[in-house]
């Protein structure tokens, strides 16, 4: 089995920074794209970034130039850092890898159980 654990989030005013951590532990053979979504009250969930494996990033247009994602393989960590938070941005933050668990399976995607940030006017 695959587990994703987020940290991170919080209440912070707007204006201010978050950083959001995701970990992978579990039956890994390789990891290849991570990313982060997230689902606003009454939204549907949005892709907000992801990062392939070489380290390629994209986007969402509402983040661009405020958040961004990297990755560290070694530590199969994913993290968000977050600058200039709106209240816009208040929503559950999920981690979401696809992860190959064995030479002889497929790869799939794993998600975490989501981390709430919320941002003040």
């Amino acid at each position: 089995q695959v587990q994703l654990v987020e940290s991170g989030g919080g209440l912070v005013q707007a204006g201010r920074s978050l950083r959001l951590s995701c970990s992978v532990s579990g039956r890994i053979y390789r990891i290849n794209d991570m990313g982060w979504y997230r689902q606003g009250p009454g939204k549907q969930r949005e892709m907000v970034a992801s990062i392939t494996r070489g380290g390629t990033t994209n986007y969402a247009d509402s983040v661009k130039g405020r958040f961004t994602i990297s990755r560290d393989n070694a530590k199969i960590t994913v993290y968000l850092q977050m600058n200039s938070l709106k209240p816009e941005d208040t929503a559950v933050y999920y981690c979401v890898a696809d992860v190959l668990p064995s030479l002889w399976e497929k790869a799939r995607e794993f998600w975490g159980q989501g981390t709430q940030v919320t941002v003040s006017s």
